[in-house]
C-alpha cells in the first residue's frame, strides 16, 4: 500500500467506513481483520453480476436456493448462531489503516478506513452476505451484532480469481454422520443418536463420523444411514428438525422388530458373527437395506396399522445373500457391487413391498416392469 494512497484519503472530502481492525501479513501482502456490524454487510459488499461471463468474474454465481436456509438459521437461532469470517477484496479506492497507538506506526491494532465509493467484492461468503440481508428484514435488532471480515487490497481480477480458488480449494464439508453427531439443536438428530447408542442392532455397531464403512470395520451402519432410514420410516423429509415422543417410540419399536426378524442381525448382536463377514455376504448389512426397510416400514404401518409387527415375520423368508443374483443383480447390485443410487433403492423397496404384500404405487409398478423386462426379459 503506497504512502500516496494514504494521503489521498485525507485530501478527498468523501464519506468513509471505519472499522476496528487488526493488521496482518500474508504472502508479503497486508490484510486487515475487522469487526463489521451486520446492518452494514448488505451495503458494503457487492457481487459480480450473474450475467457477466465466468472468465471475467472473481466469484461464482449466487445460488438463490441456499439463501432461505441460511437466513432461517439466523432467524431461528438469534442467541446461538455462528458464522465464519467473510473474505473480501477492496479496489478502486485508497484504504487507510490508523494505528491505535499514534506513537507506534508499526502497531497491529487500530482501525481500517475505507471510502464508501470503494468497490468491495466478496471472495468467500457471498451466500452468508445474502442470508444476513434477508434475516435482517425479519430481525432488524440483530443489525448491531458483528461479523469478522478479512479485507484484502485487490491486485486485479487475476489475483481475485486466484484468491477465490485458493480459499475454496481446501474447504471440506463435514460428513453427514459427524454433522448429526454434533448437532445439539435439532431434536431428531438427538433422537437418532440416542437410538444409535441404545438399540441392540445399533449400539457399538454404528460408525459415528464417516459416511462409509471400511471392509474390516466392526461397525454395521453409519449414523447418517440410521438418520436417513428413520426419516423415511416416519415419512419425513431428509432435513428433519423435530420428532415427537410417539414417533421416537415407534422408530425404536420398528427397528427392534426388524432386527428380531433378520437372524443374521441377531447373530451379530450376540457377537457370533462379524459385521465385516455379513457385509461381504449379505445385502441386509448395507445402507441400502436399512434405507429401504425405513421406506417399506412407513408403507407397512400405513397398510397394517395394527398388525405391522406380525407382517415383519416375512423377513425370515427373504434370501438376502449377495450370491443370489437372480434377486439382487440390477436391483441392489450392479455387476456384483452394492449400488445405492435412487433407482436401485426404489427396486429394493419394490421387492420388499411385494414380499410383505404391500401394494406398489403406479410409479413403482412402472419401475418394476422396466426392471423385469431389462434383466429377466419378462413383464408380469
Amino acid at each position: 500500500m503506497k504512502a500516496a494512497a494514504l494521503e489521498e484519503i485525507d485530501e478527498l472530502n468523501t464519506a468513509v467506513y471505519s472499522f476496528p481492525a487488526i493488521r496482518g501479513i500474508q504472502a508479503g501482502r497486508e490484510y486487515y481483520s475487522a469487526m463489521v456490524q451486520l446492518k452494514l454487510i448488505p451495503a458494503i459488499f457487492r457481487f459480480n453480476e450473474s450475467e457477466v461471463p465466468a472468465q471475467v468474474r472473481a466469484q461464482r454465481v449466487l445460488n438463490m436456493a441456499r439463501i432461505p436456509e441460511i437466513a432461517n438459521y439466523i432467524i431461528n437461532n438469534p442467541r446461538d448462531y455462528v458464522f465464519s469470517s467473510i473474505a473480501a477484496s477492496i479496489s478502486d479506492a485508497p484504504v487507510k489503516f490508523i494505528t491505535a497507538d499514534p506513537n507506534n506506526s508499526k502497531s497491529k491494532v487500530g482501525k481500517i478506513v475505507i471510502p464508501m465509493d470503494a468497490r468491495v467484492l466478496i471472495n468467500d461468503g457471498q451466500h452468508r452476505r445474502a442470508a444476513i440481508e434477508a434475516a435482517l428484514k425479519e430481525r432488524p435488532e440483530l443489525g448491531n451484532e458483528t461479523l469478522s471480515v478479512v479485507f484484502f487490497i485487490d491486485a486485479g481480477l487475476k489475483r481475485s480469481q486466484q484468491m477465490f480458488s485458493d480459499l475454496n480449494r481446501h474447504a471440506v464439508r463435514p460428513t453427514k454422520s459427524i454433522t448429526i453427531l454434533y448437532d445439539s439443536r435439532e431434536t431428531f438428530a438427538q433422537s437418532v443418536r440416542d437410538m444409535a447408542n441404545s438399540l441392540p442392532i445399533f449400539k457399538d455397531l454404528t460408525e459415528m463420523e464417516k459416511t462409509s464403512i471400511s471392509n474390516r470395520s466392526r461397525k454395521m451402519f453409519t449414523l447418517s444411514t440410521i438418520y436417513q432410514g428413520t426419516a423415511a420410516l416416519l415419512g419425513k423429509k431428509t432435513k428433519v428438525k423435530k420428532i415427537t415422543k410417539d414417533e421416537e417410540k415407534l422408530a425404536c419399536e420398528y427397528w427392534n422388530a426388524v432386527a428380531k426378524n433378520i437372524p443374521d442381525w441377531q447373530l451379530l448382536i450376540r457377537g457370533n458373527v462379524a459385521s465385516s463377514s455379513l457385509r461381504y455376504d449379505f445385502i441386509h448389512a448395507h445402507g441400502i437395506a436399512l434405507h429401504a426397510l425405513g421406506i417399506v416400514g412407513h408403507a407397512l404401518i400405513e397398510e397394517y396399522p395394527d398388525t405391522w409387527e406380525d407382517q415383519l415375520k416375512i423377513l425370515h423368508e427373504i434370501d438376502w445373500a449377495r450370491s443370489n443374483e437372480k434377486i439382487w443383480e440390477g436391483r441392489a447390485m450392479i455387476n456384483g457391487r452394492i449400488s445405492k443410487n435412487q433407482m436401485n433403492l426404489a427396486l429394493t423397496v419394490n421387492y420388499l413391498k411385494q414380499k410383505m404384500k404391500i401394494p406398489l404405487s403406479s410409479e413403482e409398478e412402472k419401475i418394476e416392469k422396466r426392471f423385469l423386462k431389462q434383466f429377466h426379459g419378462t413383464v408380469r
